[in-house]
């Protein structure tokens, strides 16, 4: 099943969260604040977007800028910037959305991705 890393007061996850009912697209939710996602599915996910790290993260949310991650996160490993997403639930782009035994690993909502990776 789809699981749904969301926050209640993002207009991109209430849009995510209504074309998946649209589409009788049965998921599973999950406030990403309290519970953000593992390191093993930011892994994952981070192979789908090409690798590309800045991919991952909230780019335009107040705890990126205040931890002043566009100046550190070129200079992180992998490792160190994956382990900070996955305990800091706002610096995740959202919504991010997961079923590992489909493949699918979304982050942030365009509806013609989510179209082709899960209708």
């Amino acid at each position: 099943m789809l699981k749904l890393y969301s926050y209640q007061g993002c207009s991109t996850c209430r849009s995510a969260i209504k074309w998946l009912k649209a589409h009788d697209i049965a998921f599973e939710e999950a406030a990403i604040r309290d519970t953000p996602p593992t390191v093993p599915e930011l892994k994952k996910a981070l192979a789908v977007k090409g690798g590309e790290l800045r991919l991952l993260f909230n780019t335009s949310g107040m705890d990126y800028r205040s931890m002043n991650l566009k100046e550190k996160l070129p200079a992180m490993t992998e490792a160190e910037a994956l382990t900070l997403l996955s305990q800091h639930g706002n610096l995740v782009k959202r919504p991010f959305a997961v079923d590992e035994t489909a493949g699918v690993f979304l982050v942030g909502f365009k509806e013609a991705d989510w179209q082709l990776a899960l209708a």
